[in-house]
């Protein structure tokens, strides 16, 4: 019995006993988990083909290691430019033996649903609830609007005395060229 199946946005044939590598999905190395995108089913009655996917039938799975690929290098140049780039890649995997194929069991919708609900999260929201809104932290009062200062015109007097400085330096100059003149 085979099936064809889609993760990380891939398809893979497999069959019980089969060694995969996908991209990395969650869960640490032991850990069972389920692939529900089934999109064909083959055993020796004939093939099941499905509208887009198969609904009923998964795909059961051990992680065998958490594990990196090769490093791939990425080189762009550009000739008489000077333009060199060189960059690296390791793509993260997930290493899966697969345990069987068959219809979707109860149990496996169990272990789903039990690692979501968290005890920690569920305190919290009753304590959330317990508490009155009346005591809730007490509010900060509204900050006071200050008008922004406004300093355009200690700036256009100083670029009036700035401007005036050199008119008087010109007149100064004139006068000393026509003293000398005479």
């Amino acid at each position: 019995m085979f099936a064809v199946v889609k993760t990380g946005a891939k398809q893979y044939k497999v069959a019980a006993g089969d060694i995969i590598k996908v991209e990395k999905l969650g869960g640490d190395a032991g850990a069972t988990i389920t692939l529900d995108h089934i999109l064909m089913v083959g055993n020796d009655k004939g093939v099941e083909v499905g509208t887009p996917t198969i609904s009923g039938t998964v795909v059961t799975a051990e992680i065998i290691e958490q594990a990196r690929a090769a490093k791939i290098i990425i080189f762009k140049k550009k000739r008489r430019q000077n333009y060199r780039r060189k960059n690296g890649h390791r793509q993260e995997l997930t290493v899966l033996r697969i345990l069987e194929i068959g219809p979707k069991a109860v149990k496996a919708a169990a272990k789903k649903a039990a690692p979501k609900a968290a005890p920690a999260k569920t305190e919290k929201a009753t304590a959330e609830k317990a508490a009155p809104k009346s005591e809730a932290a007490p509010k900060k009062p509204a900050a006071k609007k200050v008008a922004p200062k406004t300093e355009a015109a200690p700036k256009k007097a100083a670029a009036a005395k700035k401007t005036a400085a050199p008119k008087k330096t010109a007149a100064k100059k004139t006068a000393a060229k026509k003293t000398k003149e005479k």
